[in-house]
């Protein structure tokens, strides 16, 4: 692949919608020169075009966890810091699925007397090493390329607890505050996590902004607080505030 339009499918994958205007800005070319890359990769299927500016493709398939955990690295760590200040000791709390999530486990160790209940390996790994938290983890048949159990196994490993607080996260969120994850059995695992707990957080990085995903995971303004690393708009923070949601963010 030509090295620019390799390098355009990079940065859009990476910062989501991007106008035409900033990506010729960015590799110093015109305007109609982006254009002419971003029609071929439109055709190649590797992003989506849109009144003058260009998307990452919606994937069925999410990218693997290792991809996933170094995209956006340093927004989901503070991410994971952000939400371990705003936590308690001796709370009871549920962990989602996610590099995000595991970020936060890795936040966790002042934290005294906490009981985690999670389907999420790496954050079980991590909190293997806390010697003062109360771990349980979900059995079953594990996903391999994430490291992770989810589906049925993680339904009824959930249903049968009940936890202070619920910490997760999505796919992706459109502009409209609408989540989306890649298949239903992680939405399935997620909507259990948060009938059987009190307080739900959300916790998502910039690099899921404005984009979407097969399955449908709710909205935004049904958690009481979302962490997150940039800025959401004027429109979706008054959606989050007018639900009776707090927003706590990485300061510019």
């Amino acid at each position: 692949m030509h090295k620019r339009r390799l390098a355009i499918t990079e940065l859009v994958n990476t910062r989501g919608r991007t106008e035409l205007q900033q990506l010729a800005d960015t590799f110093d070319v015109s305007v109609q020169t982006i254009r002419t890359d971003v029609r071929i990769l439109a055709q190649q299927g590797l992003v989506l075009r849109n009144h003058g500016e260009v998307m990452p493709f919606p994937h069925r398939e999410n990218i693997s966890y290792d991809q996933r955990r170094i995209r956006n690295a340093a927004g989901k760590r503070k991410i994971g810091e952000l939400c371990a200040t705003w936590l308690n000791g001796f709370q009871s709390v549920f962990l989602g699925t996610g590099s995000t999530l595991a970020e936060l486990a890795a936040q966790l160790g002042p934290l005294r007397g906490l009981q985690v209940y999670t389907n999420n390996l790496h954050a079980a790994r991590l909190l293997c090493e806390h010697q003062d938290c109360a771990l349980t983890v979900a059995g079953g048949r594990v996903r391999l390329r994430d490291q992770d159990v989810i589906g049925g196994d993680a339904l009824r490993f959930f249903q049968r607890y009940h936890a202070d607080i619920a910490i997760t996260s999505v796919g992706a969120m459109d502009s409209s505050g609408r989540l989306f994850d890649y298949n239903d059995d992680e939405v399935m695992a997620r909507e259990a996590m948060l009938e059987q707990s009190r307080f739900h957080i959300l916790l998502i990085d910039s690099s899921k902004f404005d984009n979407s995903a097969p399955c449908s995971a709710g909205q935004l303004e049904q958690y009481d607080l979302v962490v997150t690393d940039a800025p959401l708009s004027s429109r979706l923070q008054g959606q989050l505030l007018a639900g009776g949601g707090e927003l706590l963010q990485q300061k510019p």
